[in-house]
């Protein structure tokens, strides 16, 4: 069970599913766990368009997220830019193309088969500023006060301590920095069988924070306009092909009626944050 387990086994658990899902040739998808569905499937009804899909390299795209940061974070040319948990590097290599060769994109997952997958995918489409680090988002191997966007994509509901990863988002930021998170977050309580399962936790479901709490992290981290952007009930199809895909629901002893009412519970939001000047 979730609550049985201490932070560093449940960071464990996330880790090992993670590197399962970077030495596969694409997502769970691709290997059949969730019938044709496919990551830019996936990606399309999360909000990114076939223009951004089709311009990285092949194998970046893992269908993974639950929004699109890039499409509300208002990068500029020659901006620092940083993904938090940036897996095979998408977010990454979309934002490389828009802060230009005068910009700087770093990537950071704590999944050492994610950071070696997204670095080969950099030289595949010969991505020369963009730069991947192993580390995790509660312990950031950035220096303080330089980077100027944040952006992250379904990752921190992942993280055991969300306040400790929104006071790292903070450190590293530059006074007037901007973060951009797409994450999942629980509009009201699970079923028991949902947060009773390391799987569910794994796919983003169980570990997820209510709404209010997810902003008042961010809020107590020290970001200031705090706001939503976009919200949106996650779709029940893409929630069960977030990294293991439907063999996590299909693996919880709730039934098909139980299942089903996990899709009121969750949201997907856009939230933006500013560090004060």
């Amino acid at each position: 069970m979730v609550e049985k387990m201490n932070d560093q086994e449940l960071k464990n658990a996330v880790k090992e599913s993670y590197s399962r899902v970077a030495k596969n040739a694409s997502s769970c998808c691709s290997s059949g766990c969730c019938g044709s569905v496919k990551p830019q499937q996936i990606s399309k009804k999360v909000g990114y368009t076939e223009e951004q899909m089709q311009g990285v390299p092949e194998g970046s795209n893992l269908g993974l997220g639950c929004g699109n940061p890039i499409a509300f974070a208002s990068l500029k040319e020659g901006e620092t830019v940083l993904d938090l948990g940036s897996g095979a590097g998408f977010d990454c290599f979309l934002a490389s193309k828009i802060v230009g060769s005068q910009g700087k994109v770093i990537g950071v997952d704590m999944t050492a088969e994610m950071v070696a997958r997204a670095n080969a995918n950099a030289v595949k489409g010969g991505y020369s500023n963009v730069e991947f680090r192993q580390g995790e988002i509660e312990a950031l191997p950035v220096e303080d006060n330089t980077v100027d966007v944040i952006i992250s994509n379904c990752v921190i509901n992942l993280v055991p301590d969300k306040e400790k990863a929104f006071r790292e988002a903070f450190r590293v930021l530059k006074p007037g920095g901007r973060l951009m998170v797409s994450d999942i977050v629980l509009l009201k309580g699970l079923p028991d069988f949902v947060k009773q399962s390391i799987k569910a936790y794994v796919g983003c479901i169980a570990g997820a924070l209510r709404k209010d709490k997810y902003l008042d992290a961010i809020r107590s981290a020290g970001f200031k306009e705090v706001s939503v952007m976009q919200e949106s009930i996650f779709p029940l199809d893409c929630m069960t092909n977030d990294p293991t895909g439907q063999a996590i629901l299909k693996s919880l002893e709730g039934s098909a009626e139980e299942i089903k009412k996990v899709e009121g519970c969750i949201s997907s939001i856009k939230v933006s944050g500013f560090k004060p000047k």
